[in-house]
């Protein structure tokens, strides 16, 4: 049997965790009705085989409710990392090719949005447009993009002194062509990187303001929401209402962090012949 490689190997990973995380988001949002049913014959039960992530004070399944939950995160993850990306791809390429004002225009914004810790950025941001599921991704996505527009913009000042880009700008050639046609092929890898990357931030941020209550509201099976619910059983003893949910929420934020790693390992040239 023939041995697979190091990138074959990553390549695998990658597809595993991809339908791993789809398979949870999808059975999530079969869940979210059963999420949301109260039998109150069954409060507080135990992990069990009926129930392995037992019940809570309301009779509902915590299975459902986790994936469910669970679910709802990596939605918001993806969205609000997509967003995020997008404006960092914007505003890094802007910055390294519009000149001087704008280069120091984005360079203020990014030190201003760095210069506030993140947690209390989302939550201002959060509130501000209303909460809920509005303010959560406008919160997350309008604070993350900082680190990837810096990586992109020193890449594109990388890029102008390449001699093909340097020729093209002597032919005539606009810059939007530039962009389109030179730039944007070279900077797809770190862009990749940097979205599968935000993941991870963006769905732990979002569990965090949550859980403080300036996020998605009470009703919603939220990660953030049954954390924050199940702080004051915790004394008594369920300990399972903290544990499981606590649990898949760092399994899910580990393989999008490994995924990232993965994927910048496997774009990265050097690793061709690995």
């Amino acid at each position: 049997m023939k041995r697979l490689n190091r990138r074959q190997g990553m390549v695998l990973l990658l597809i595993g965790a991809a339908v791993l995380l789809a398979a949870v988001t999808v059975a999530g949002i079969l869940l979210e009705p059963r999420a949301m049913q109260t039998d109150f014959s069954q409060t507080n039960r135990m992990p069990c085989p009926e129930y392995p992530f037992g019940t809570d004070w309301m009779g509902r399944d915590m299975l459902a409710r986790t994936l469910a939950g669970l679910s709802l995160s990596i939605r918001i993850g993806l969205l609000t990392a997509a967003v995020s990306a997008l404006i960092a791809l914007a505003l890094g390429i802007a910055s390294a090719t519009l000149g001087r004002k704008v280069d120091a225009a984005v360079s203020w914004c990014i030190d201003l949005v760095m210069g506030i810790p993140h947690i209390l950025l989302v939550m201002l941001i959060s509130i501000a447009c209303g909460r809920g599921f509005t303010g959560v991704v406008a919160g997350v996505a309008l604070s993350h993009w900082t680190g990837l527009a810096r990586v992109i913009r020193g890449e594109v000042i990388q890029l102008r002194q390449a001699p093909y880009i340097l020729a093209a700008q002597k032919l005539g050639v606009s810059k939007g062509r530039i962009v389109r046609n030179h730039l944007l092929p070279h900077l797809l890898p770190q862009f990749l990187t940097g979205l599968i990357l935000l993941f991870p931030h963006a769905i732990l941020h979002e569990a965090s303001v949550t859980f403080l209550g300036f996020g998605l509201p009470s009703e919603q099976p939220a990660i953030g929401v049954i954390l924050s619910e199940s702080m004051q059983y915790l004394t008594t003893g369920r300990w399972w209402l903290a544990l499981f949910p606590g649990l898949m929420l760092i399994l899910a934020v580990m393989l999008f962090a490994v995924s990232g790693e993965r994927l910048r390992r496997l774009l990265d040239p050097a690793s061709v012949h690995e």
